[in-house]
């Protein structure tokens, strides 16, 4: 322990004789991959120390780890990072299996003969987003959702159909992740063939594609929606038929009634009309 507090009455020391300008950087890595981070170029034979201060988005207190040319070090941070040497003895931190727990500031300072580096570096991860398409009733409207979820950086959500009104939604949730929205207004009765959502993202080689998909929720309403519609459809179409019918039958009507009374042949009236007179002649 007074090894640890003799490196550090040195560093004070050094840090005051030698006033270096702090530089700050930014690094990114994917989740799941390991992180690799230099301080200076400096070989170990060269350095007096090294010691990084790091201060966890996740984590209340920082940590440290160190490492003097006296063979002193300290390691407060107990979760995998460990400081090691390339093959050319150049030191670096070394951070296993990277995780959105390593995400924080990473102070370093390295103190060689004749200077001192110093570096704030703001370390971020690449993480891939949660995705899922899918079908829904919105505002009286059908809607074909996609979404990428839970990434870093926002992810780029787009659709293959072109033709209907769409809006793009960013936002972040808690933990300072994205989440992109990206919905497609569709035609009430027809879902249009072929309707894919292209996402994009950082942490892919290729692009993912998905096929919305109705919600188990929303499909008895849906076919109940196509229910309705297709009586409605039945209805007016028999209702204008009978219309249809009822007008084509008034004209028929009406065309009977115009037309004048049949002329009665006189000569096959007159017998009759004669034989009238004579039966009444015989009374008189």
């Amino acid at each position: 322990m007074r090894g640890v507090m003799w490196i550090y009455v040195v560093i004070i020391f050094l840090s005051e004789a030698w006033s270096h300008e702090t530089v700050h950087r930014e690094a990114d890595f994917t989740v799941g991959s390991d992180a690799n981070l230099t301080c200076t170029n400096r070989t170990w034979r060269d350095t007096l120390f090294v010691i990084w201060t790091i201060k966890l988005k996740h984590r209340s207190e920082e940590c440290r780890i160190s490492f003097s040319d006296n063979g002193q070090s300290e390691n407060t941070c107990n979760d995998g990072k460990t400081l090691l040497n390339t093959s050319s003895a150049l030191p670096y931190l070394h951070i296993p299996n990277f995780s959105a727990d390593d995400v924080g500031i990473y102070k370093c300072e390295a103190a060689y003969r004749g200077g001192n580096e110093n570096y704030n570096i703001t370390v971020t991860a690449t993480v891939p987003p949660t995705i899922s398409a899918w079908l829904e009733f919105k505002h009286n409207k059908m809607v074909a959702v996609c979404r990428a979820e839970g990434g870093n950086p926002a992810a780029n959500v787009s659709w293959t159909h072109a033709g209907n009104t769409s809006s793009l939604i960013v936002q972040r949730d808690k933990e300072g992740y994205f989440i992109v929205d990206n919905n497609l207004e569709l035609p009430a009765t027809k879902i249009p063939e072929n309707l894919t959502c292209v996402i994009s993202h950082k942490s892919w080689k290729e692009d993912r594609i998905l096929v919305p998909k109705l919600k188990a929720s929303h499909a008895w309403l849906w076919q109940a929606v196509l229910s309705v519609i297709t009586v409605l459809m039945v209805g007016i179409s028999l209702f204008a038929l009978k219309k249809l019918n009822i007008l084509r039958n008034c004209r028929q009507s009406d065309a009977a009634t115009s037309k004048p009374p049949p002329i009665e042949d006189v000569e096959e009236v007159e017998p009759y009309a004669c034989y009238i007179q004579r039966v009444n002649s015989i009374y008189n």
